[in-house]
């Protein structure tokens, strides 16, 4: 913390400034909360106090929460547009249509370990040898999981096998 900046100044500060720096920030993002604390943060990380701490807190919140808001029309734009793409566990032909909220809510029942190796494989376009790496297991473990995972997603929504194997009869 700066040696000038006293935790009493400090508290003093979120005090008089607090509120009105959320609502201020709340004008960009969801979660303003987030941006004011950063900003505080950032000023007991300052060397030099700046010359009007009031208005510092403004233009750190400010920027915190446009970033904030930039990285949340990022990552719906990507989630979209995932969503949107054909699952490579799927044959058009076979495929009902699945809406993507059913989807959605398919994957996220699905074990977590089921589904991180799902999603990386899938949507992430990881190999098994990148995927074991990321999960922590063999490579052997990993293609296990996914076999088991894209099982339970066509159970839960109801998808035939679009293979003909001896264990998934078409």
């Amino acid at each position: 913390m700066s040696p000038l900046l006293t935790p009493e100044a400090l508290s003093r500060l979120l005090d008089e400034h607090g509120g009105a720096l959320v609502l201020f920030a709340a004008q960009w993002t969801d979660s303003p909360d987030d941006c004011v604390q950063e900003a505080f943060i950032e000023l007991t990380r300052q060397i030099e106090l700046p010359r009007c701490i009031t208005a510092w807190l403004y233009r750190v919140a400010r920027n915190k929460a446009i970033s904030m808001s930039r990285s949340a029309w990022r990552r719906r734009r990507h989630e979209t547009l995932a969503g949107t793409l054909v699952p490579a566990w799927t044959c058009e032909e076979d495929r009902p249509p699945v809406e993507k909220e059913e989807l959605a809510a398919a994957l996220q029942s699905l074990d977590e370990g089921l589904r991180e190796v799902i999603v990386a494989r899938i949507w992430g376009g990881l190999n098994f040898e990148q995927i074991s790496e990321v999960v922590g297991a063999s490579i052997s473990t990993a293609h296990r999981r996914y076999e088991a995972g894209l099982k339970a997603l066509r159970e839960r929504l109801k998808l035939p096998c679009p293979i003909k194997t001896a264990t998934c009869p078409k």
